[in-house]
């Protein structure tokens, strides 16, 4: 098993879950393999007050966190890894089978509880029961897990998923292959990388670069492209401070007679 400071840096969150069966499922299977920290995103309220409520309920369900949007919820991550299936579409992320991603996540929580001083964290996202994490969900992440299951059935209960990912992750066997290491995943959290992306889409704003009708599209295609870049965080400093200039000289283009 883990121990409990490597396992205290996993965020373990749920992004609007709908059944409150599931969710005290997820807790359960994370009181079996010893980790505390739940997040809920967006949840249906009923639900979730049901879910809360329960008798027998887990002490970290009850002291779980409640955030309206996925940003909130990352901003101190370092690494965040979504989880979902292939069948219906192929994102533009790096795939990990769950061996992969769990050598990936033990890596990153032994090297996060060694420096104790640095709040960065490590996530671990897990989608509704309808429809998984959306496309905008899984802009922030930095590689999707993919479980493998048989085709005649390839969707999984949620806290089945929630389940199985944490064994693998507890169960700490040596890798049977190399790291797959993610390139540049322990250097800025995702609250940087946001206000990074925040400057670019304010300067794309200022030359007509993008137009309100794909102005989403292009948000999420930025998160995408900044997580795949993964700049440390001096380049993040750099780039920071290039488009506040960029920002700086047309508007002061923008106002001279």
């Amino acid at each position: 098993m883990l121990t409990p400071a490597q396992s205290d840096r996993l965020d373990v969150i749920l992004v609007s879950p709908r059944n409150p069966l599931n969710i005290g499922a997820a807790a359960r299977a994370m009181a079996n393999f010893g980790f505390q920290r739940l997040s809920i995103v967006a949840p249906f309220a009923v639900n979730w007050m049901e879910a809360k409520s329960a008798v027998g309920a887990p002490d970290l369900l009850r002291d779980a966190r409640v955030y309206e949007t996925l940003a909130e919820a990352l901003a101190p991550c370092t690494l965040v890894l979504g989880t979902g299936s292939l069948d219906r579409r192929r994102p533009d992320l790096t795939i990990l089978s769950l061996p992969d991603a769990a050598a990936q996540l033990r890596h990153s929580l032994a090297s996060q509880a060694e420096n104790p001083a640095r709040p960065a964290r490590t996530a671990l996202l897990f989608g509704s029961e309808k429809h998984g994490l959306t496309t905008e969900d899984l802009s922030w992440c930095h590689a999707l897990i993919v479980i493998e299951t048989a085709d005649a059935q390839p969707s999984i209960n949620l806290g089945q998923a929630v389940a199985v990912c944490l064994y693998e992750i507890a169960r700490n066997p040596e890798p049977d292959t190399p790291l797959q290491k993610i390139k540049g995943a322990e250097h800025p959290d995702s609250q940087q990388l946001e206000r990074l992306a925040s400057l670019i889409e304010e300067t794309m704003d200022h030359v007509n670069y993008s137009t309100r009708g794909v102005r989403a599209a292009n948000g999420e295609a930025l998160r995408v492209l900044l997580r795949r870049l993964m700049p440390n965080e001096a380049d993040l400093r750099r780039m920071m401070g290039l488009f506040r200039r960029i920002l700086w000289q047309l508007g002061r283009s923008k106002h001279k007679p």
